[in-house]
């Protein structure tokens, strides 16, 4: 029964968020919600925004219906022929009710910012306030915090704020190639399902499996050749519920025979949007330039400009944080041996990716170059 449900919200989402991405490229056109070609920017032509709400919209349907069917079906008992593997479930999901209240909320509110951002280009600084404020409100008040044996709440409320705006700039950064941000958001959710479902966290992989879906559907247009882009009210919320799912996904447990180094799976499985959101923000700052204001110096664009096209570089950066995300589960059992070679693995990965985007061109593309 937990298998069809799972089955039957990964598809749902998918379908919906199919559609609402199919809807708002449409309307975006009519109404010219699109982005441009600018000197900034990669694409040629005039692409429409918005897919962001789609993604958005169909996140925070699922998990309203979640609630109401819970609230209003389940605990009344209208759905008692329902297997007990679900209905155990009925009174652990009502203590979490008012959390995910929150949660929505936050996501509505980073989806309106980053939508006011999309049509009016809000200030760097006003936008990183409003990001601290949303992301602090979900840390205090829906209890998404970090959890490293640390109990001093003020602290771990901090590092959960900083890290939950870490992560949301990363995806924003990485939002610079057609398919990009939602592809990567998708395997590193992925890795962070089956971490939650190892450790028998029902909720937060339900959750993951409504994000995951939603991002499926919106990259049925917006992988190479992009039709949409999902602008920074797509991405801002990505961000958001990566973090969350890093935050809420259980890595260690003492009866489990992983060792406490598990606790850094999150910065395993983000290594790849992490470098990306490094890299970038050392050449702006060097260069004298404001980090956030954007180029096409990301490392994505690097690699392009050393010949790989746009699917081939939205395919390597998907294997690459596949292979880190791999790794990254094993955090779950390995010793500490085992623990170290992960770590290294990933290490040689960010170098494999850093030799490609640095490299030249071939003595024969750099003749033919030169020759123009």
């Amino acid at each position: 029964m937990i298998l069809i449900v799972a089955l039957s919200l990964l598809a749902g989402a998918f379908i919906v968020s199919t559609i609402l991405t199919a809807l708002v490229r449409r309307r975006s056109l009519k109404r010219g919600f699109v982005a441009r070609p600018a000197a900034d920017r990669f694409h040629k032509s005039v692409i429409p925004l918005g897919g962001g709400i789609a993604i958005t919209w169909t996140i925070v349907i699922f998990l309203l219906l979640a609630a109401a069917t819970v609230k209003f079906l389940l605990e009344p008992g209208y759905l008692a022929f329902l297997d007990k593997s679900i209905t155990v479930h009925i009174k652990g999901f009502l203590d979490k009710l008012p959390g995910l209240l929150v949660i929505v909320g936050c996501t509505l509110a980073l989806h309106i910012v980053g939508l006011w951002d999309d049509k009016k280009h809000l200030g760097p600084f006003v936008k990183l306030f409003l990001h601290f404020a949303i992301a602090t409100i979900a840390a205090v008040f829906a209890n998404i915090r970090v959890e490293l044996f640390i109990e001093n709440t003020f602290i771990t409320t901090a590092l959960s704020v900083i890290w939950i705006v870490m992560i949301m700039n990363s995806f924003n950064f990485l939002d610079n190639m057609d398919g990009l941000s939602a592809g990567i958001a998708a395997i590193a959710s992925s890795v962070l399902f089956f971490a939650a479902a190892l450790s028998g966290q029902y909720f937060v992989g339900a959750t993951a499996l409504i994000f995951i879906g939603a991002l499926l559907g919106f990259l049925v247009f917006n992988f190479p050749p992009a039709k949409i882009f999902m602008g920074d009210c797509g991405s801002l919320v990505i961000g958001f519920y990566v973090a969350l799912l890093t935050l809420r996904t259980t890595y260690y447990q003492q009866a489990q025979s992983g060792g406490i180094y598990a606790v850094f799976m999150p910065l395993i499985v983000m290594a790849v949007p992490l470098y990306d959101f490094t890299s970038v923000t050392i050449i702006r700052l060097l260069q004298g330039k404001s980090p956030f204001v954007g180029d096409t110096q990301h490392f994505s664009h690097r690699m392009k400009r050393r010949g790989l096209t746009d699917t081939q570089t939205a395919l390597t950066l998907y294997l690459a944080t596949l292979c880190t995300g791999i790794g990254a589960l094993f955090l779950l059992q390995v010793t500490l041996t085992g623990a170290i070679m992960v770590f290294a693995q990933t290490l040689m990965i960010l170098a494999i990716i850093a030799i490609m985007e640095m490299t030249s061109r071939t003595d024969s593309d750099q003749r033919a170059a030169d020759n123009k």
